[in-house]
Protein backbone atom coordinates (compact mmCIF):
# COMPACT_ATOMS: atom_id res chain seq x y z
CA UNK A 1 0.00 0.00 0.00
CA UNK A 2 2.92 2.53 1.05
CA UNK A 3 4.46 2.06 -2.61
CA UNK A 4 1.11 2.55 -4.29
CA UNK A 5 0.63 6.21 -1.86
CA UNK A 6 4.47 7.07 -3.10
CA UNK A 7 3.57 6.11 -6.59
CA UNK A 8 0.54 8.14 -7.17
CA UNK A 9 1.87 10.90 -4.86
CA UNK A 10 5.05 11.27 -7.49
CA UNK A 11 2.93 11.09 -10.77
CA UNK A 12 0.64 13.70 -9.11
CA UNK A 13 3.75 15.83 -8.78
CA UNK A 14 4.62 14.97 -12.83
CA UNK A 15 1.19 16.68 -13.49
CA UNK A 16 1.97 19.69 -12.47
CA UNK A 17 5.53 19.24 -13.32
CA UNK A 18 6.93 19.18 -17.20
CA UNK A 19 8.68 16.05 -17.94
CA UNK A 20 11.75 17.85 -19.45
CA UNK A 21 13.53 20.69 -17.01
CA UNK A 22 12.65 24.11 -17.45
CA UNK A 23 14.26 26.07 -20.03
CA UNK A 24 15.15 29.81 -19.52
CA UNK A 25 14.24 32.47 -22.19
CA UNK A 26 17.17 35.01 -23.56
CA UNK A 27 16.56 38.15 -23.98
CA UNK A 28 19.55 40.24 -24.94
CA UNK A 29 19.51 44.67 -26.02
CA UNK A 30 22.91 45.62 -27.81
CA UNK A 31 23.66 48.95 -28.19
CA UNK A 32 24.49 49.77 -31.78
CA UNK A 33 24.21 53.65 -32.29
CA UNK A 34 26.92 55.59 -33.17
CA UNK A 35 27.87 59.10 -31.70
CA UNK A 36 26.34 60.69 -34.18
CA UNK A 37 22.82 58.68 -34.72
CA UNK A 38 19.83 58.18 -32.82
CA UNK A 39 19.63 55.89 -30.43
CA UNK A 40 19.27 52.21 -31.95
CA UNK A 41 19.40 48.95 -30.50
CA UNK A 42 19.12 45.10 -31.36
CA UNK A 43 17.59 42.81 -30.18
CA UNK A 44 18.07 39.07 -29.61
CA UNK A 45 15.10 36.79 -28.03
CA UNK A 46 15.47 33.19 -27.76
CA UNK A 47 12.27 31.28 -26.78
CA UNK A 48 11.77 27.82 -25.40
CA UNK A 49 10.57 25.01 -27.43
CA UNK A 50 9.15 22.02 -25.19
CA UNK A 51 8.14 19.19 -26.94
CA UNK A 52 7.29 20.95 -30.01
CA UNK A 53 5.23 23.93 -28.60
CA UNK A 54 7.21 27.22 -27.82
CA UNK A 55 6.17 28.99 -24.72
CA UNK A 56 3.65 31.72 -24.74
CA UNK A 57 5.65 34.44 -23.42
CA UNK A 58 6.84 37.71 -25.29
CA UNK A 59 9.00 40.70 -24.59
CA UNK A 60 7.55 44.23 -24.22
CA UNK A 61 8.58 47.80 -24.06
CA UNK A 62 8.06 50.75 -22.68
CA UNK A 63 7.49 53.55 -23.60
CA UNK A 64 6.41 51.22 -26.90
CA UNK A 65 8.83 50.83 -29.18
CA UNK A 66 8.32 49.43 -32.99
CA UNK A 67 10.58 46.64 -33.36
CA UNK A 68 11.43 46.31 -37.33
CA UNK A 69 12.65 42.40 -37.67
CA UNK A 70 16.38 41.31 -39.04
CA UNK A 71 15.34 38.64 -41.32
CA UNK A 72 13.13 35.56 -40.23
CA UNK A 73 12.76 33.60 -37.29
CA UNK A 74 14.72 30.45 -36.76
CA UNK A 75 14.62 27.39 -35.15
CA UNK A 76 17.23 25.78 -33.02
CA UNK A 77 16.61 22.42 -31.23
CA UNK A 78 15.40 23.98 -28.54
CA UNK A 79 14.22 27.29 -28.65
CA UNK A 80 12.66 29.98 -31.58
CA UNK A 81 15.30 33.12 -32.32
CA UNK A 82 14.07 36.44 -33.38
CA UNK A 83 16.32 39.19 -34.26
CA UNK A 84 14.57 43.02 -34.17
CA UNK A 85 16.37 46.46 -34.58
CA UNK A 86 14.79 48.44 -32.43
CA UNK A 87 14.95 53.15 -33.15
CA UNK A 88 14.76 53.63 -29.61
CA UNK A 89 16.51 53.40 -26.06
CA UNK A 90 16.00 50.18 -25.21
CA UNK A 91 19.18 50.83 -22.14
CA UNK A 92 16.35 53.03 -20.23
CA UNK A 93 13.31 50.99 -20.71
CA UNK A 94 11.30 49.15 -18.32
CA UNK A 95 11.14 45.61 -20.34
CA UNK A 96 8.51 43.13 -19.10
CA UNK A 97 7.87 39.71 -20.83
CA UNK A 98 4.10 39.41 -21.38
CA UNK A 99 2.76 35.48 -19.93
CA UNK A 100 5.79 35.29 -17.32
CA UNK A 101 3.85 35.77 -14.63
CA UNK A 102 1.99 32.07 -15.61
CA UNK A 103 4.91 30.27 -16.39
CA UNK A 104 7.47 28.13 -14.74
CA UNK A 105 10.61 29.26 -16.36
CA UNK A 106 12.25 32.71 -16.10
CA UNK A 107 14.12 34.98 -19.05
CA UNK A 108 17.77 35.65 -18.47
CA UNK A 109 18.35 39.58 -19.84
CA UNK A 110 21.58 40.47 -20.98
CA UNK A 111 21.99 44.16 -21.78
CA UNK A 112 25.11 45.20 -24.29
CA UNK A 113 25.91 48.97 -24.33
CA UNK A 114 28.33 50.69 -27.13
CA UNK A 115 31.92 49.92 -25.61
CA UNK A 116 30.55 46.22 -25.26
CA UNK A 117 30.53 45.91 -21.73
CA UNK A 118 27.46 43.86 -20.51
CA UNK A 119 24.46 44.00 -17.01
CA UNK A 120 22.82 40.60 -16.44
CA UNK A 121 19.18 40.56 -15.17
CA UNK A 122 17.05 37.43 -14.30
CA UNK A 123 13.22 38.25 -14.72
CA UNK A 124 11.22 35.18 -12.94
CA UNK A 125 7.50 34.53 -12.99
CA UNK A 126 6.92 36.33 -10.27
CA UNK A 127 8.55 39.45 -11.29
CA UNK A 128 8.45 39.66 -14.99
CA UNK A 129 9.51 43.26 -15.15
CA UNK A 130 12.44 45.32 -15.08
CA UNK A 131 13.08 48.88 -15.22
CA UNK A 132 16.85 49.12 -16.61
CA UNK A 133 17.13 53.10 -15.75
CA UNK A 134 16.96 52.08 -11.92
CA UNK A 135 18.14 48.39 -11.25
CA UNK A 136 21.20 47.06 -9.88
CA UNK A 137 23.41 44.16 -12.09
CA UNK A 138 22.89 40.69 -11.39
CA UNK A 139 26.25 38.98 -11.63
CA UNK A 140 25.49 35.77 -10.38
CA UNK A 141 22.66 35.05 -12.97
CA UNK A 142 24.17 31.75 -14.23
CA UNK A 143 24.43 30.54 -10.47
CA UNK A 144 20.51 31.24 -9.85
CA UNK A 145 20.06 29.01 -13.49
CA UNK A 146 22.15 26.33 -12.54
CA UNK A 147 20.54 25.86 -9.09
CA UNK A 148 17.04 26.52 -10.51
CA UNK A 149 17.92 24.08 -14.03
CA UNK A 150 18.74 21.28 -10.94
CA UNK A 151 16.23 21.79 -8.89
CA UNK A 152 13.52 22.09 -11.18
CA UNK A 153 14.31 19.72 -13.55
CA UNK A 154 12.50 16.56 -12.36
CA UNK A 155 14.08 13.75 -13.95
CA UNK A 156 18.02 14.76 -12.89
CA UNK A 157 16.15 15.66 -9.78
CA UNK A 158 15.31 11.61 -9.55
CA UNK A 159 18.16 10.70 -10.32
CA UNK A 160 20.04 12.19 -7.77
CA UNK A 161 17.57 10.97 -5.37
CA UNK A 162 18.12 7.41 -6.52
CA UNK A 163 21.80 7.75 -6.21
CA UNK A 164 21.53 8.83 -2.21
CA UNK A 165 18.90 5.65 -1.94
CA UNK A 166 21.46 3.15 -3.66
CA UNK A 167 24.14 4.29 -1.20
CA UNK A 168 24.12 4.33 2.55
CA UNK A 169 27.30 4.36 3.35
CA UNK A 170 28.41 7.83 3.58
CA UNK A 171 32.02 7.84 2.00
CA UNK A 172 31.04 5.29 -0.62
CA UNK A 173 27.89 7.82 -1.51
CA UNK A 174 30.27 11.01 -1.61
CA UNK A 175 32.14 9.10 -4.25
CA UNK A 176 29.54 8.68 -5.95
CA UNK A 177 28.05 11.68 -6.13
CA UNK A 178 31.63 13.24 -6.85
CA UNK A 179 31.91 10.91 -9.97
CA UNK A 180 28.52 12.11 -11.38
CA UNK A 181 29.65 15.60 -10.52
CA UNK A 182 32.48 15.24 -12.58
CA UNK A 183 31.20 13.41 -15.55
CA UNK A 184 28.77 16.01 -16.22
CA UNK A 185 31.22 19.07 -15.33
CA UNK A 186 33.18 16.76 -18.44
CA UNK A 187 30.39 16.80 -21.01
CA UNK A 188 29.42 20.44 -20.10
CA UNK A 189 31.91 21.92 -21.20
CA UNK A 190 32.83 19.80 -24.05
CA UNK A 191 29.63 20.46 -25.54
CA UNK A 192 29.65 24.40 -24.76
CA UNK A 193 32.88 24.67 -26.78
CA UNK A 194 31.04 22.56 -29.47
CA UNK A 195 34.08 19.68 -29.19
CA UNK A 196 31.30 17.11 -28.56
CA UNK A 197 28.27 18.09 -29.67
CA UNK A 198 24.52 15.51 -29.86
CA UNK A 199 20.70 16.06 -30.64
CA UNK A 200 19.09 17.20 -27.73
CA UNK A 201 15.97 14.65 -28.12
CA UNK A 202 17.54 11.32 -28.08
CA UNK A 203 19.53 12.59 -25.25
CA UNK A 204 16.96 13.37 -23.12
CA UNK A 205 15.43 9.56 -23.86
CA UNK A 206 18.71 8.06 -23.22
CA UNK A 207 18.51 10.49 -19.06
CA UNK A 208 15.11 8.94 -18.95
CA UNK A 209 16.50 5.49 -19.65
CA UNK A 210 19.02 6.05 -17.15
CA UNK A 211 16.23 6.32 -14.32
CA UNK A 212 14.60 3.50 -15.54
CA UNK A 213 17.76 1.50 -14.71
CA UNK A 214 18.52 2.84 -11.47
CA UNK A 215 14.68 2.12 -10.14
CA UNK A 216 15.25 -1.33 -11.22
CA UNK A 217 18.25 -1.70 -9.68
CA UNK A 218 16.82 -0.16 -6.41
CA UNK A 219 13.49 -2.48 -6.73
CA UNK A 220 15.88 -5.52 -6.43
CA UNK A 221 17.65 -7.12 -3.53
CA UNK A 222 21.27 -6.71 -3.29
CA UNK A 223 22.13 -10.00 -4.46
CA UNK A 224 20.01 -9.73 -7.62
CA UNK A 225 21.54 -6.21 -8.65
CA UNK A 226 24.07 -5.84 -11.49
CA UNK A 227 27.84 -6.66 -10.52
CA UNK A 228 28.41 -2.99 -11.70
CA UNK A 229 26.11 -1.39 -9.69
CA UNK A 230 26.89 -3.47 -6.33
CA UNK A 231 30.75 -3.54 -6.46
CA UNK A 232 31.20 0.24 -8.49
CA UNK A 233 28.28 2.32 -8.05
CA UNK A 234 30.40 5.39 -8.86
CA UNK A 235 31.60 3.87 -12.00
CA UNK A 236 27.31 3.66 -13.11
CA UNK A 237 27.17 6.97 -11.99
CA UNK A 238 30.20 8.35 -13.89
CA UNK A 239 28.87 7.28 -17.21
CA UNK A 240 25.47 8.30 -16.73
CA UNK A 241 26.92 11.40 -15.39
CA UNK A 242 28.30 11.91 -19.28
CA UNK A 243 24.71 11.65 -20.44
CA UNK A 244 23.24 14.42 -17.54
CA UNK A 245 25.69 16.79 -18.91
CA UNK A 246 24.74 16.65 -21.95
CA UNK A 247 21.28 17.88 -21.16
CA UNK A 248 22.47 20.58 -18.61
CA UNK A 249 23.90 21.76 -21.87
CA UNK A 250 21.25 21.94 -23.66
CA UNK A 251 19.75 24.22 -21.41
CA UNK A 252 22.77 26.66 -21.06
CA UNK A 253 23.26 26.42 -25.02
CA UNK A 254 19.44 27.73 -25.54
CA UNK A 255 20.40 30.93 -23.35
CA UNK A 256 24.22 30.89 -24.74
CA UNK A 257 27.20 32.32 -22.90
CA UNK A 258 29.14 35.58 -23.21
CA UNK A 259 32.07 35.24 -25.82
CA UNK A 260 34.17 37.18 -23.43
CA UNK A 261 33.56 35.64 -20.27
CA UNK A 262 33.16 31.82 -21.32
CA UNK A 263 34.82 30.52 -18.62
CA UNK A 264 33.34 32.15 -15.83
CA UNK A 265 29.68 31.68 -17.02
CA UNK A 266 30.28 27.84 -17.57
CA UNK A 267 31.54 27.57 -13.63
CA UNK A 268 28.89 29.70 -12.60
CA UNK A 269 26.41 27.76 -14.35
CA UNK A 270 27.96 24.41 -12.99
CA UNK A 271 28.90 25.78 -9.45
CA UNK A 272 24.81 26.52 -9.33
CA UNK A 273 24.37 22.78 -10.65
CA UNK A 274 26.31 21.22 -7.11
CA UNK A 275 24.77 23.58 -4.97
CA UNK A 276 20.99 22.12 -6.35
CA UNK A 277 22.45 18.82 -6.01
CA UNK A 278 22.90 19.51 -2.38
CA UNK A 279 19.52 20.66 -1.74
CA UNK A 280 17.81 17.75 -3.35
CA UNK A 281 20.58 15.73 -1.27
CA UNK A 282 19.79 17.68 2.03
CA UNK A 283 16.17 18.06 1.44
CA UNK A 284 15.62 14.05 0.60
CA UNK A 285 17.47 13.49 4.04
CA UNK A 286 15.31 15.26 5.48
CA UNK A 287 12.09 13.93 4.50
CA UNK A 288 13.97 10.66 5.52
CA UNK A 289 14.89 11.92 8.70
CA UNK A 290 11.32 12.81 9.55
CA UNK A 291 9.66 9.44 7.87
CA UNK A 292 11.62 7.83 10.80
CA UNK A 293 10.43 9.97 13.66
CA UNK A 294 6.81 9.73 12.84
CA UNK A 295 6.72 5.86 11.71
CA UNK A 296 8.88 4.28 14.64
CA UNK A 297 5.97 3.63 16.23
CA UNK A 298 4.05 1.80 13.82
CA UNK A 299 4.81 -0.85 10.95
CA UNK A 300 6.83 0.91 9.02
CA UNK A 301 10.29 1.63 8.66
CA UNK A 302 12.72 3.61 6.13
CA UNK A 303 12.69 0.94 3.83
CA UNK A 304 9.27 1.44 2.93
CA UNK A 305 9.50 5.28 2.05
CA UNK A 306 13.09 4.12 -0.14
CA UNK A 307 11.50 1.24 -1.81
CA UNK A 308 8.37 3.31 -2.34
CA UNK A 309 9.97 5.62 -3.82
CA UNK A 310 12.32 3.21 -6.22
CA UNK A 311 8.77 2.17 -7.91
CA UNK A 312 7.64 5.31 -8.59
CA UNK A 313 10.91 6.33 -9.77
CA UNK A 314 10.04 3.66 -11.98
CA UNK A 315 6.86 4.70 -13.39
CA UNK A 316 7.74 8.13 -14.14
CA UNK A 317 10.75 7.86 -15.65
CA UNK A 318 9.30 4.58 -17.97
CA UNK A 319 6.38 6.91 -19.38
CA UNK A 320 9.43 9.82 -19.97
CA UNK A 321 11.26 7.60 -22.24
CA UNK A 322 8.26 6.25 -23.52
CA UNK A 323 7.15 9.82 -24.44
CA UNK A 324 10.50 11.30 -25.47
CA UNK A 325 10.99 7.90 -27.66
CA UNK A 326 8.04 8.88 -29.77
CA UNK A 327 9.22 12.60 -30.05
CA UNK A 328 11.83 10.82 -31.99
CA UNK A 329 9.79 9.18 -34.75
Amino acid sequence: MTRILWALLFLGCSAMVAADEVRPAYLQLTDVHSAEEEPLYEVLWKQPVVENRRLPIEPVFEPNCELQPLGPPSITANALVQRWQAPCDLGKAVVSIKGLSTSLTDVMLRVVDVQGDFNNFILRPADPSIDLSTDTVQSVSYLIIGVEHLVFGLDHVLFVIGLVLFIRAPWMLLKTITAFTLAHSITLALSIFEIVRLPQAPVEAVIALSIVFLARELAQDEQQRSVLTRGQPWLMAFVFGLLHGLGFAGALSDIGLPEDAIGMSLLLFNVGIELGQLIIIALFLLIARMWHLLTKRLNYTEAHLYTGTAFAMGILASYWTIDRTLLLL
